[in-house]
């Protein structure tokens, strides 16, 4: 199967360095810095790119067990807020919030909750990060 590549580079110390993180099929390039990861400074984090990536696992997760089960969804649009915390001495991400919104003709509401549920488990990213805490919220677009 498919192995995929990223790449960081520090330079400096912990509070005045600078970093750079790229993924290996070249679609993304970003800088990161104590501020962009600890405080709202400019420039990505290692948890904001988790959070890309487990929002796009879910998506593509619950759009696979729709399609399976015969409901084809027009679209499922996810945000993933990645919480890091201060746990002792050191940091720790302590909860992830998945929010999707999910346009699916023709499903009840409940059997959508399954399937949700189903998926939030069910992404690789989501086993991956299986020792933190995943919260869903899926709504149907009216």
């Amino acid at each position: 199967m498919a192995v995929r590549t990223a790449k960081a580079e520090w330079n400096g110390s912990l509070m005045q360095g600078r970093g750079k993180m790229a993924l290996g099929s070249g679609a993304f390039e970003g800088a990161y810095s104590f501020s962009s990861r600890f405080e709202e400074g400019a420039g990505t984090n290692p948890e904001e790119l988790l959070g890309a990536a487990h929002a796009g696992c879910f998506s593509m997760a619950l759009t696979a067990a729709l399609s399976k089960n015969g409901f084809n969804p027009s679209r499922v649009a996810t945000t993933a807020k990645v919480h890091l915390m201060k746990v002792g001495e050191s940091f720790a991400i302590t909860t992830i919030e998945l929010e999707t919104e999910a346009n699916v003709p023709g499903i009840d509401p409940a059997r959508f909750q399954e399937f949700a549920e189903g998926a939030k488990k069910g992404c690789p990213v989501s086993k991956a990060l299986a020792g933190t805490e995943i919260k869903l919220t899926a709504r149907l677009a009216s």
